[in-house]
């Protein structure tokens, strides 16, 4: 989090005063896994009750040449496909509103997986592990008839977005297209195919009709207006913050080793640091993780201009006074 580029053994084996090979060798060695993340998280958490997000993220890697877990996938940030690492995360947002991400993978494609299998792999584990929401959400990407099933087994309900030519039917026998219909702002009753009934919700987005189903495990639809959508599709949002925080003050896509092993154990110091951050705002420490990484350098630089320009007043630029006409 205090490196100013990127993240690398000589810069931490200076200011810890270590010896490099002895950082190198740390990341070559240890082998930590996605339960040890949920271990960090659960204690800042409550584990009942709450709701869990997924969603996935490129990190940039547009250099590389022999790294291993580099691929091609598709950018948000860049809207084209680009080369570098995915990252897939679980992130569970808990009754009072704390969030954490509680699992990951990082894609790999030698493993014959897709991000919908990985998605089901990590839902049973931090099932397993002894996380109790009561709901799941996701984008289109995810939603997906397997994984629908997946979490409605898991007797949970779920709020996925779905694509607009996804077919749902209203009346008995007729298929028609979500773009098609005429959504009500409290949502609607349909049948969606090779699934079966869930309530739909339409949003705007950037000029652009975004389409939502839910699906209640109580089935009490009547109970669920807009103020309740609203709220699990803000929470959804808090995993885009996230990825936004990894990347701008955690480093996690700035790292220069190449082998598979110290490159999950960069990504998961990565994913600590956030949880480390995050509980540093819990508990009031910071309100803020951007002006915090700001502040760190702030004295450093106003010490450094102090010092380089003692004496050197001539370097100044001298403006000459402006007339008025």
């Amino acid at each position: 989090m205090s490196s100013a580029k990127s993240a690398n053994c000589t810069d931490l084996a200076y200011v810890m005063n270590l010896s490099h090979d002895s950082v190198n060798r740390f990341l070559l060695r240890e082998c930590y896994e996605p339960e040890d993340l949920f271990n960090e998280a659960k204690k800042l958490l409550n584990i009942v009750g709450g709701v869990l997000h997924v969603d996935d993220t490129t990190l940039d890697k547009p250099y590389s040449q022999h790294m291993d877990l580099v691929g091609h996938f598709w950018s948000g940030k860049h809207h084209k496909v680009v080369k570098g690492l995915n990252l897939i995360t679980l992130y569970y947002t808990d009754p009072q509103g704390r969030g954490l991400p509680v699992n990951y993978r990082l894609y790999d494609k030698t493993e014959g997986k897709t991000k919908n299998d990985y998605f089901c792999d990590m839902l049973k584990e931090v099932l397993d592990w002894g996380l109790k929401p009561i709901a799941s959400t996701g984008d289109s990407w995810y939603s997906c008839k397997e994984n629908l099933k997946a979490v409605k087994k898991h007797q949970m309900s779920f709020l996925f977005a779905i694509e607009s030519n996804r077919r749902v039917s209203v009346k008995k026998g007729t298929w028609t297209q979500v773009q098609q219909l005429d959504v009500p702002t409290q949502g609607m009753m349909v049948y969606l195919r090779e699934f079966g009934e869930v309530k739909l919700f339409r949003t705007m987005l950037k000029n652009q009709q975004r389409h939502y189903i839910v699906f209640l495990n109580n089935n009490d639809y009547d109970a669920f207006d807009e103020n309740q959508f609203q709220c699990w599709h803000d929470q959804h949002w808090e995993i885009e913050q996230y990825h936004r925080m990894l990347k701008q003050v955690c480093n996690i896509e700035k790292f220069q080793v190449r082998r598979q092993t110290p490159i999950r154990n960069h990504i998961f110091a990565a994913l600590c640091s956030y949880v480390q951050l995050q509980q540093m705002q819990f508990t009031a420490l910071i309100t803020n993780a951007y002006r915090w990484q700001r502040d760190l350098y702030k004295d450093i630089i106003a010490s450094f201009i102090g010092e380089f320009m003692a004496g050197k007043e001539y370097f100044e630029p001298q403006f000459q006074k402006a007339v008025n006409a």
